[in-house]
């Protein structure tokens, strides 16, 4: 199965390309000190979120292509909440976040936006994004409705805006693991939503 990059604006739309040609033949591994280097490189030349995201993602399959060390042993997912999170990178004053998350087979998370751009490469299992966007109402400001759902296959990526809005389910029969970036985020504009009460609460 042919590898997609899948863009999902602040709408919940979606478009995606196929990945095409092998990967860059490195002499030495692309490591992850270089590519927070060149990460930090793109957030200081470029502004736009969807423009940011357009270039780390050649750079976040370079980094998994040529990276050994992530067939590191995975965390346990935790049995009560269904996921874990192993944290690569956080560092303070840095607006950047890399983790491996691990979720339980038929896990589903809340719907919720992530208040920062954000990327994420499934590495193994399935996951099922389902995507929402706004459609408020005098009576329910925050109702929200469906758009679509799209299966993440291992060596897919998808971006998110910072805005958009959906809700992951672990498929399949064995742990889904991916590689998680995010931006710096903005707390005030991160939701969780309930689509039965029609309510969006902070996180």
């Amino acid at each position: 199965m042919t590898p997609k990059n899948w863009f999902v604006n602040n709408s919940g739309e979606y478009n995606f390309s196929e990945v095409v040609g092998k990967a860059e033949d490195l002499t030495r591994p692309y490591r992850l000190y270089r590519f927070l280097t060149d990460l930090e490189d793109i957030l200081d030349k470029i502004s736009d979120d969807y423009l940011r995201l357009q270039a780390i993602c050649p750079l976040v399959r370079r980094l998994l292509d040529s990276s050994s060390w992530l067939q590191i042993p995975f965390l346990e997912p935790d049995l009560e909440t269904g996921w874990a999170v192993q944290m690569l990178y956080d560092e303070p004053f840095f607006p950047l976040t890399v983790q491996l998350v691990t979720w339980i087979p038929g896990t589903v998370s809340p719907i919720h936006n992530h208040g920062s751009w954000g990327l994420v490469a499934l590495l193994n299992g399935q996951e099922k994004n389902t995507f929402w966007r706004r459609s408020p109402t005098s009576k329910f400001p925050d109702k929200i409705e469906n758009v679509g759902d799209i299966l993440l296959n291992p060596a897919d990526i998808i971006c998110l805006m910072s805005d958009a809005i959906h809700h992951v389910e672990a498929m399949g029969d064995e742990p889904t693991i991916s590689f998680n970036l995010y931006g710096e985020t903005n707390y005030d504009r991160r939701f969780e939503f309930d689509k039965i009460k029609n309510t969006a609460k902070i996180f």
